[in-house]
């Protein structure tokens, strides 16, 4: 049988159910939102159709059966944070182009040293700092044959090899969570935080926030990952074939680009805005994006970056972003979002706390089997009109959910970085869901120690 024929069906059914049933108490405009949705939903859940195919679905359907006009759907894909997610992604590519990621890496695994712990903590640094900059599958791509390398001189021994895959794959989802661009669901959240709320998650602010977090929960992984007894340790001769040729004119001048957005980010609430007050994250990322096409790249090179290297950007990405953002937009210009709240007053009964911890949890295994960013673009929105009928702070519980959606850690599906170091052959199926099993569990109970106490110390 073919289920994905089956499903590009069952999409549209569900979406004519909803439309054509009689819904009490929800006007034609809510119901055209939700049809929608539920049609979006199941496609991206299903896979019927590749996950952008089904992001683009909303500018045809919304408009058609009166849930919003196009002029509304079409500027949700051309919103402020799409540029900034767009503008991030370039400035990763060119320090991809120019190797500087293995430059940084290298220098990290050094630092730390060779023995068999040492080197797994230092493939994890490494790659949870560049994937706070570069997106996770890009990292993780860039860090499984560096380490596989390290496995073969290592003499291919047990646990060290599955740890270090395991290392990469979940340093990648960590490391982006410290950062709004680190990861999709983080702007996402800010996106919708925007829209519905009216409100600003800053580049400074979520990092205070978010980064302790993101190094607590990895340390966290690396000792849980290398309790086991070392029998022999490798030699530091192993590590000779990575020694790097001298740092070129074109890493120095990427560095000093990225350096620079990164530093104008960390201190625009506080430096910039009151001298600059149009200026905001969205735009430092056009700057700097900018800044790597017109700066030469010395040696008869060209220029730093190319439109030749930027077509490598994840399109894909942006386009589920701007779908969940006009989701997000169809929510909150009807009466959907009242309409739903009147059905969670049923969940009243429970303590603030144990929703917060409920919510987290469900999103954390769901997205053990569907896309983190379409499942942040699907829930984020309905999650503020729970917040609202429960009596639960919104912030901190869409934080929460959207955190939650970048710590899968048991299936190969889950992420792209969990998919990418599973293709090395060194880790199995049983050993990834033993492994990641107990990391979603640390991670749910960090996630909402930090949202319950360390979010309105930053915010």
């Amino acid at each position: 049988m073919n289920w994905k024929r089956i499903n590009l069906f069952i999409g549209p059914v569900l979406f004519a159910l909803v439309m054509f049933l009689p819904i009490e108490g929800l006007s034609t405009e809510g119901k055209s939102v939700m049809a929608c949705t539920l049609w979006v939903a199941f496609w991206w859940i299903t896979e019927a159709v590749e996950l952008p195919v089904a992001s683009i679905l909303p500018i045809v359907i919304f408009p058609l059966s009166g849930g919003l006009k196009l002029a509304e759907i079409t500027t949700s894909y051309g919103h402020p944070l799409i540029y900034l997610f767009m503008g991030g992604f370039i400035i990763g590519l060119a320090i991809q182009k120019w190797n500087l990621h293995q430059r940084i890496a290298f220098n990290i695994i050094e630092v730390v040293g060779t023995s068999e712990k040492r080197v797994i903590l230092g493939f994890m640094i490494a790659t949870a700092f560049l994937s706070m900059w570069i997106s996770n599958t890009a990292t993780a791509v860039m860090m499984l044959p560096i380490g596989l390398s390290v496995v073969d001189h290592f003499g291919d021994r047990k646990p060290f090899s599955k740890n270090l895959m395991l290392g990469i794959a979940y340093a990648a989802s960590i490391g982006g969570v410290a950062t709004l661009i680190g990861t999709p669901p983080n702007i996402i959240l800010a996106g919708i935080v925007k829209e519905s709320l009216g409100a600003e998650i800053s580049f400074f602010k979520w990092m205070m926030f978010a980064t302790p977090l993101s190094i607590v929960l990895l340390l966290i992984t690396w000792f849980y990952l290398t309790r086991y007894k070392i029998e022999k340790e490798a030699d530091a001769e192993c590590f000779e074939m990575d020694k790097l040729p001298k740092i070129s004119v074109q890493e120095k001048r990427v560095s000093m680009v990225f350096v620079f957005v990164a530093f104008l980010w960390l201190t625009r609430s506080f430096i910039w805005e009151p001298i600059i007050p149009g200026l905001d994250d969205t735009i430092i990322a056009i700057v700097g994006a900018v800044l790597m096409f017109l700066i030469p790249a010395g040696e008869g090179k060209g220029n730093l970056m190319d439109w030749e290297s930027a077509r490598k950007l994840p399109w894909d990405v942006l386009l589920i972003f701007g779908a969940g953002l006009a989701i997000a937009k169809g929510f909150a210009q009807t009466d959907l979002t009242t309409w739903l709240a009147s059905y969670f007053i049923y969940l009243k009964f429970l303590p603030a706390f144990a929703i917060v911890v409920l919510v987290i949890a469900v999103i954390n295994f769901l997205t053990e089997i569907t896309s983190n960013t379409a499942t942040a673009s699907l829930i984020l929105p309905v999650l503020v009109t729970l917040s609202v009928s429960l009596g639960v702070e919104t912030l901190p519980l869409l934080a929460g959910a959207a955190i939650a959606a970048s710590c899968a850690f048991m299936l190969p599906v889950a992420t792209p970085p969990n998919a990418i170091v599973f293709s090395s052959g060194k880790i199995t199926i049983k050993e990834m869901v033993q492994t990641g099993f107990a990391l979603n569990v640390i991670s749910i109970i960090l996630t909402f120690v930090f949202v319950n106490w360390v979010w309105g110390l930053v915010f």
